[in-house]
């Protein structure tokens, strides 16, 4: 029988299936497994058939292997390699491209560059790689200095003239773009793109004569932004704009025909939450724009959260053929592929009633693959036939054999505008029999991020952790959540800790009328927004008795500026802006700053110190106002932690995260 794991053997027993690739004729693929090995991640490349059988490791050794890539003719493999050793020279662990043969053997490098290599992409006539890469000339920097060994010291400045001088890892010091490199060992790449932006999602025409892109190169972008689609000669040149929408269009693919282009997009200026990411195709020639699913009211993407399922392959449309693609879209808790006619028309490829969490898509030769979480299980990758997905992999889940695994129930609960769907998390023994009363144990609401997040029918190590504890874990999909149409966004809107709050507060008196929560026995905890509506309704009521906020929200005026998107967000949120005294008290209305003398419940605070999503400097003002009033609260930083840590931090702070989380609901909630 499974015992309850301890947070260590939970994060040292983890494998996760991360990105992936499948041949050009569909018959078989490549894919990413990461294991825990002495404290330290190890990603190694492995491959199956798509018609199943045992799969076969191709790579091994002290090293990170990401972003695989098969050769349009099937012969090579492309992908990034990094040390996995921790206490390795900075330049060891930046990654760079290598190729090996697909059926295995000695890997080699190709050309090194001097700040890595950040993916890569094979020419049509599998003869060279287009690479995304950081450019030589530092954007900002004064009095840079190179080291021939170990990291290089610090320069003596940084001279900030634009906003976009950061993203959520961290300064942009040097702009991405794209070079060219023949593929053989120690070739020289060339750089193919230059000037004062970022490329994005690269992708090959079928001729391999040019090259599209996404990239937004207005004027300090990261105020307004607006990326559009751009194609650039594969010789170099300049790069000519081929479509523009009035918000942002990303993730260019071309038809196989090379007549069209697929991407995502927003055709609404500065578009509001509730607008979101549509399917459209582009003409090739004249940069015509047309959506495929604007009739669908849902949003192209994963937008739903599971920390078992996180990939680093691109999420945009392909095609099939040359007169249709697909697409995963975001359908009330779940994400699914969607088939999409190039003379109108769209049906789903899975059953949309199914608990399927799809990311990674992946399209050749009619052949269809995901990677999927099934009914809270761990991500495996699966062929999508039949409304089914069919599992190919089985060393993605195997290691939840050894730990109890939560009962997970979807229920509708009512709320203030409609019902709620909520997932509930139950310990593994817990049995209900028809008609006889539901066991109240203690509760522990989780608030996904976004807001436009969703939670979905995929587990976590949190919510593992926690139920074999005796706990229940329940999360709902509030007000503001995706894949419920836009009304349901809307509905949020800029009120937020009035419209959230409701909700939540609805679904505490739900689960206690069906009998699976008690007053006074309730918990709550959320990252990022999620953290900052923890950090709200702490100051606005007392009816959960421990809370823990992770990566949240304490001060919306100084998150604003502090937030390396914080500018547009809060626009596109409806917050408003500092620019004006109305627009300071909206910003300020919705800090739960405004609220802390109220807090009286204890409240864990975890955060990344490098997030600069929801940075440090935001948070630890509310726990310094909570420590001047005497209350009970922790704050614990994690140095060169980003964002989602919970999920792909080092292993010895993800089992100190999720040691705390435990310890303190025990405290104080138990």
């Amino acid at each position: 029988m499974p015992t309850r794991p301890t947070p260590s053997e939970l994060v040292r027993a983890q494998i996760a299936i991360e990105a992936h690739a499948l041949a050009a004729d569909g018959s078989w693929l490549v894919y990413v497994r990461r294991t825990v090995v002495r404290g330290a991640y190890r990603r190694h490349l492995w491959r199956i058939s798509t018609a199943g059988g045992r799969p076969r490791q191709l790579t091994n050794g002290e090293v990170n292997d990401t972003s695989p890539e098969i050769s349009p003719n099937g012969k090579r493999i492309a992908f990034l390699r990094a040390s996995a050793n921790l206490a390795a020279p900075e330049k060891e662990r930046l990654a760079q491209a290598w190729i090996v043969d697909a059926l295995g053997g000695d890997p080699v490098p190709l050309g090194r560059l001097s700040h890595g290599v950040e993916g890569l992409r094979w020419s049509p006539d599998s003869r060279s790689l287009a690479l995304l890469a950081p450019t030589p000339e530092a954007r900002f920097l004064v009095g840079e200095r190179s080291a021939r060994n170990g990291d290089a010291p610090a320069p003596t400045a940084r001279r900030i003239t634009r906003m976009d001088f950061r993203n959520d890892e961290g300064y942009r010091d040097r702009r991405t773009h794209l070079w060219l490199v023949p593929a053989r060992r120690r070739a020289h790449p060339r750089q193919l793109t230059r000037g004062d932006f970022d490329v994005e999602s690269p992708s090959w025409a079928p001729d391999g004569q040019s090259i599209a892109f996404a990239a937004d190169m207005t004027p300090d972008a990261v105020i307004n932004p607006q990326t559009a689609i751009f194609i650039v000669s594969a010789t170099g040149g300049d790069a000519r704009e081929l479509a523009r929408l009035r918000g942002d269009l990303v993730a260019p693919a071309w038809s196989p025909n090379g007549c069209w282009l697929a991407a995502f997009g927003t055709d609404v200026e500065d578009p509001p939450e509730a607008h979101q990411p549509e399917v459209w195709v582009i003409d090739a020639r004249g940069g015509q724009a047309r959506s495929r699913s604007a009739n669908l009211d849902l949003p192209a993407g994963v937008w739903v959260g599971s920390h078992l399922n996180r990939t680093d392959e691109p999420e945009g449309p392909l095609w099939l053929d040359d007169t249709s693609l697909v697409a995963l879209l975001t359908v009330r808790g779940r994400s699914i592929p969607w088939h999409f006619h190039l003379n109108g028309g769209a049906e789903p490829l899975v059953d949309p009633e199914r608990r399927v969490i799809a990311s990674g898509l992946q399209a050749a030769s009619g052949t269809v693959v995901v990677n999927a979480q099934v009914d809270g299980s761990a991500s495996e990758l699966a062929v999508v036939r039949g409304e089914k997905p069919q599992r190919l992999t089985r060393n993605g889940a195997a290691w939840q054999r050894s730990f109890p695994l939560p009962r997970l129930d979807e229920m509708q609960l009512a709320g203030p505008a409609g019902q709620i769907q909520t997932w509930v998390y139950s310990p593994a023994d817990e049995r209900r029999t028809r008609g006889a009363p539901k066991p109240a144990l203690p509760v522990i609401l989780d608030i996904h991020g976004g807001p436009t997040g969703a939670w979905g029918p995929g587990t976590s190590l949190d919510a593992i952790a926690l139920t074999a504890a005796g706990y229940r874990v329940v999360r709902p999909n509030i007000r503001g959540s995706a894949g419920f149409g836009a009304e349901w966004v809307d509905g949020l809107g800029p009120r937020w800790g009035e419209a959230d709050a409701a909700d939540i507060l609805a679904v505490v008196d739900g689960l206690i009328q069906d009998g699976l929560a008690e007053e006074g026995r309730v918990g709550v905890m959320g990252l990022s927004y999620g953290g900052f509506l923890v950090n709200w309704l702490v100051g606005v009521t007392e009816r959960f008795k421990a809370a823990v906020s992770e990566n949240g929200v304490t001060n919306q005026v100084t998150a604003w500026a502090e937030c390396h998107f914080g500018i547009y967000d809060t626009g596109r949120a409806g917050l408003g802006d500092p620019l004006s005294e109305e627009g300071m008290f909206a910003l300020w209305s919705r800090s739960p700053l405004r609220n802390v003398a109220n807090v009286h419940t204890p409240l864990l605070m975890l955060q990344a110190e490098e997030d600069r999503v929801c940075p440090a400097s935001d948070n630890v003002q509310f726990f310094a106002a909570l420590r001047a009033l005497g209350r009970e609260v922790e704050y614990v930083l994690y140095p060169e932690e980003h964002h989602v840590m919970q999920s792909i931090g080092r292993p010895d702070r993800r089992i100190d995260r999720l040691d705390r989380i435990l310890a303190w609901f025990a405290q104080h909630l138990r």
